[in-house]
């Protein structure tokens, strides 16, 4: 690489550098934090699977969780987690809202069962649609009566449609229904929230209806895993509950930071103190690394938690371990008496192969920790992939063009590893 391709990598570098400050330091960008950081309320429902046929298992537990999301939306918690836990009839709702002030609110919401209603027009609803007052009323057949509702596709569109299947006694009240109310719109409600409108084209004796619409296949998905949540009912019991006050969360961040700080500050010190120059130039790179990991954070956005945190903290470890291997490989060229450059190139060479393999195995147990773990592992999972990935970067380009650039200069001769 020549003098003037280092330089505007060096540039590049800057301003990343920059970029990555810019969005630590500006309040319009703030931190996420989790529940142990901010505090709040973490609920572990169990659901009750006896009654649900084994394939439906899956399904009826994503449209619970669904259900769940949009009821905890209305407190205005910032990235509520709502995720499902366990297999077959050991399903388990997770719930945590950090910030949240009232808990026995949240408690009584998510408790309910999702609510399907099919509501027919009033008499006068033309009108009351101009007040902006309510032009639906209440019908006697709600999500109890539906038996079944699944994707389907037009035969000569093949455009997504929903096909809603009910019961006996449901059929008998959708039939008066819909022999009521031709050519006018039939609405469908979950939670009391409006999912769709339908205009009836005709009287429907079979128990079985279509909705057509400008559905994509995504969203004819969701809205079936949406009607299916309310037509099968699945009682779910609150089994734990944990507060964390914000005060608690407040002393684990103070701590948490204490710990970091004090860590790589011990970093620094090591490496100037056994690497000299070379390891003056980590640090540089160190500090760099740490402002785009932070900007990373900031810009997913990644809800920090204290496992967040230790997998961040783990992440510079891994990132000087990677500058280490290099400063050993030179210092062994150095010591053979070639010179700085052809040391410099035959380290990071060498180290390389160490360097991606210990990395390509962490990042691999990341993974799996992400797919299998809790929200908490997940936490830690996500906060030290980022890490080493921006760590690699850090090592192998930004390590390698700062100490590039001391070729050919005085610094050069005093180099001592």
């Amino acid at each position: 690489m020549g003098r003037y391709q280092l330089i505007a990598a060096l540039i590049v570098i800057l301003l990343v550098g920059g970029a990555a400050s810019f969005v630590n330091w500006s309040a319009l960008f703030p931190f996420r934090f989790g529940l142990d950081l901010q505090g709040g309320v973490s609920l572990v429902y169990q659901a009750d699977l006896s009654k649900i046929s084994s394939q439906d298992y899956d399904e009826v537990m994503a449209g619970l969780r669904d259900v769940i999301e949009r009821r905890v939306n209305l407190f205005g918690v910032t990235e509520p987690v709502v995720q499902t836990e366990g297999r077959g009839e050991e399903g388990r709702l997770i719930v945590e809202l950090a910030g949240i002030k009232d808990p026995n609110q949240a408690i009584q919401i998510i408790g309910q069962t999702p609510f399907l209603q099919f509501r027919e027009t009033k008499e006068n609803y033309q009108q009351a649609a101009e007040q902006n007052e309510d032009p639906f009323q209440d019908t006697e057949l709600t999500g109890k009566y539906l038996k079944k509702a699944q994707v389907g596709f037009d035969s000569v569109t093949n455009a997504p449609l929903i096909q809603l299947e009910f019961n006996d006694e449901g059929a008998k009240l959708f039939e008066e229904i819909t022999a009521r109310n031709v050519g006018k719109p039939l609405a469908i409600f979950l939670d009391y929230q409006l999912l769709q409108a339908p205009v009836v084209q005709e009287v429907i004796s079979s128990g079985q209806a279509q909705i057509s619409g400008s559905f994509t296949p995504q969203k004819a998905r969701e809205l079936v895993r949406a009607l299916n949540a309310g037509a099968l009912p699945v009682p779910i019991t609150l089994i734990s509950q944990q507060s964390v006050g914000p005060t608690l969360g407040q002393v684990s961040l103070e701590q948490s930071l204490r710990a970091g700080v004090a860590g790589f500050g011990f970093v620094l010190l090591y490496m100037l103190i056994f690497y000299r120059l070379p390891g003056l130039v980590a640090s540089l790179a160190l500090l760099w690394y740490i402002a785009v990991v932070l900007a990373v954070f900031k810009l997913i956005p990644i809800t920090l938690s204290l496992a967040g945190i230790g997998g961040f903290i783990l992440s510079i470890g891994m990132a000087v371990d990677a500058n280490i291997l290099v400063f050993a490989r030179m210092k062994e060229e150095l010591r053979s008496q070639k010179s700085f450059t052809a040391a410099l190139e035959q380290g990071f060479s060498r180290a390389w192969p160490s360097i991606r393999d210990g990395n390509g195995t962490t990042l691999l147990v990341a993974f799996i920790l992400f797919q299998f773990g809790s929200s908490f592992v997940k936490g830690f999972a996500v906060a030290l992939s980022i890490g080493i990935i921006v760590s690699m970067i850090s090592a192998l380009m930004v390590t390698r063009v700062l100490l590039r650039l001391l070729r050919g200069t005085i610094l050069e001769r005093i180099v001592k590893i």
